[in-house]
């Protein structure tokens, strides 16, 4: 049985983004609450069920939100200019070779505005 699983993950962090158009609000210090989903693709496995176990999801993302939650964005590498987008794309380079089958991470800055990622 081919499935996807998903586990979403929250953290607080502050940024400016540097390179937005002159007088633009983001270019200010400011903060959000993050939520992340990071979905895994493939097949089950016929004794377990299971595609694997969810705590490998996390444990796979405990130190990247070490660092994150409750940072400042742009003082960690690769997040000088931490958009979602560049932050979806920094988080698959991490978890990619963690989590065989990462399919998507979704990167939601407020409820209304996301960010997903499949690798390409």
């Amino acid at each position: 049985m081919h499935v996807r699983l998903t586990k979403d993950f929250t953290f607080e962090a502050a940024q400016t983004l540097p390179n937005v158009p002159p007088g633009h609000k983001c270019a200010r210090m400011h903060g959000h609450s993050f939520k992340v989903e990071i979905s895994v693709e493939g097949d089950t496995d016929p004794v377990t069920g299971w595609l694997y176990d969810h705590s490998r999801i996390t444990r796979a993302m405990e130190p990247l939100l070490e660092k994150l939650d409750h940072s400042y964005l742009n003082e960690i590498e690769g997040l000088e200019n931490p958009t979602i987008e560049n932050m979806c794309q920094w988080l698959w380079e991490r978890l990619g070779p963690l989590l065989p089958g990462l399919a998507e991470i979704v990167l939601h800055e407020t409820p209304s505005a996301r960010c997903s990622y499949r690798g390409k």
